[in-house]
């Protein structure tokens, strides 16, 4: 038997096509899950091309659904959970994945919301955790409209900190404000004040300035670079008070943090944005939209049709 997913297709266009794979076989410590939604991430785009997903392999980080077996060993929910999930290949019909890997949806949160959380929601999390965001630090968000910036903008606020948030138009600052953004600026010519902490997820000559804006004793944690754009320092510019560049790379094993996300996401704290939403038919729509920076917030997959 075989489930259908999307695959890495050097054939089709940027490399994403449908193609059936084997039907996946829950391992112990695994549960079988029945996907009814998937999130799109600029990764995913990128695992396309980049080789680090095989040829004729399943894309995708994002998913949430039901749990149709669970695992043998016990652990891990129970049959007929809705849960959500952060592991490679989540962008097919049935995923095997490890219980270290799941968290359960609670009720109130949808799942197509929830599958909007994963990969974004945790490079929020966890870079701002990493950091030390709190009560009497700067953050700057820059790409803050996006997926990552917009979660980093509401959970930089709710840990007490003062968050500027960096748009590239007017229009795109839409909604920041309610989010708890404490100012929204276009670009970054318009910080005035040295920044503790910067959330960075465009890179380029962004990550440059972004760094200059930093105080000293300030932490830059680089998130992204959906610029594509090199970043070139000026002599001297990594030279004087002790400042800090960390790169980030989301790790798998999440369950207590997608816990903690769905969490938040419950108590209204985080709340997933939907700037576009279809069938998984879609998927290239959603793809030329989320390069072309048109997705304000997450791009997520309809797995199964609507009636």
């Amino acid at each position: 038997m075989s489930t259908r997913a999307l695959i890495v297709d050097p054939s089709a266009p940027a490399g994403i096509g449908f193609g059936e794979i084997a039907d996946p076989v829950a391992g112990p410590g695994q549960v079988l899950i029945d996907a009814q939604y998937a999130s799109l991430n600029y990764a995913d785009i990128n695992d396309a091309t980049s080789g680090r997903v095989p040829v004729g392999a399943a894309l995708g980080l994002d998913a949430a659904g039901v749990v149709l077996q669970a695992a043998t060993d016990g652990s891990g929910p129970a049959v007929g959970t809705r849960v959500v999930l952060f592991a490679q290949g989540a962008f097919a019909e049935r995923v095997a994945v490890d219980v270290s890997a799941v968290a359960q949806v609670p009720n109130g949160v949808g799942l197509a919301e929830a599958a909007a959380l994963p990969t974004a929601g945790l490079a929020a999390l966890r870079s701002l955790r990493a950091a030390a965001a709190g009560p009497g630090k700067r953050v700057l968000v820059t790409g803050a409209s996006g997926g990552v910036g917009r979660y980093a903008v509401r959970l930089a606020s709710h840990a007490g900190a003062y968050v500027v948030a960096s748009v590239g138009s007017l229009a795109r600052g839409d909604g920041l404000a309610k989010a708890g953004a404490d100012e929204v600026v276009v670009g970054l010519d318009d910080v005035k004040e040295p920044v503790d902490i910067v959330v960075e997820t465009v890179g380029g000559p962004h990550l440059v300035t972004a760094w200059g804006l930093l105080a000293p004793g300030g932490n830059l944690q680089s998130v992204g670079w959906t610029s594509g754009e090199p970043a070139v320092f000026s002599p001297y510019a990594t030279v004087g008070p002790t400042r800090t560049l960390a790169s980030y790379v989301n790790e798998f094993g999440a369950a207590a943090d997608l816990a903690e996300l769905v969490r938040l996401a419950a108590g209204g704290v985080l709340v997933p944005e939907i700037g576009w939403r279809d069938s998984w038919e879609s998927f290239a729509e959603a793809a030329e939209a989320l390069r072309g920076r048109r997705v304000a917030g997450k791009a997520v997959f309809d797995l199964k049709s609507r009636d």
